[in-house]
């Protein structure tokens, strides 16, 4: 397979846009969360952006095999437009947990991401498998998020 250079540094750019806007507006909210009970299991402040990093290049890899891979073009677009929907849900989640501090509400935003990843998991799988496997760790780690995030609602 020949790799197309520019698709590709697109692909993955795009997600490392959308996180590291994010992180960029929720920086300041960092030190309120550290203060916040914490549920079991929760990881160090920095495995974060560690995870973050390498979910982001995922996505972005996935993101490009569906675009280069895929013969459908209609279907292509229609994954590739529910992929670009879930980012904006996980862009707008820190916004409502971080700065707005709304748990509770950002556990239900979280719910519909959840199921906005898998629907794009099952989408860039019909299209290219390994696509769709890339998306695997991205809905455990939001799964955990999940548990994360309702953990601090029901303890803050």
């Amino acid at each position: 397979m020949k790799i197309r250079v520019k698709p590709l540094i697109i692909s993955l750019l795009i997600p490392l846009a959308v996180g590291g806007l994010s992180a960029l507006l929720t920086r300041n909210s960092m030190e309120a969360f550290g203060a916040l009970n914490q549920p079991p299991l929760s990881p160090p402040g920095w495995l974060f952006p560690v995870v973050w990093t390498v979910l982001y290049l995922l996505m972005g890899f996935a993101s490009y095999l569906v675009f280069v891979n895929g013969r459908n073009r209609r279907k292509v677009q229609n994954a590739l437009f529910v992929y670009g929907v879930q980012l904006f849900f996980n862009f707008l989640w820190s916004i409502i947990f971080f700065n707005q501090e709304r748990y509770f509400f950002a556990f239900f935003w979280l719910l519909a991401l959840w199921v906005l990843i898998l629907i794009t998991l099952v989408l860039f799988y019909r299209i290219h498998k390994p696509a769709g496997l890339l998306l695997i760790p991205y809905l455990v780690w939001v799964t955990f998020a999940g548990y994360l995030n309702l953990g601090i609602a029901l303890l803050n």
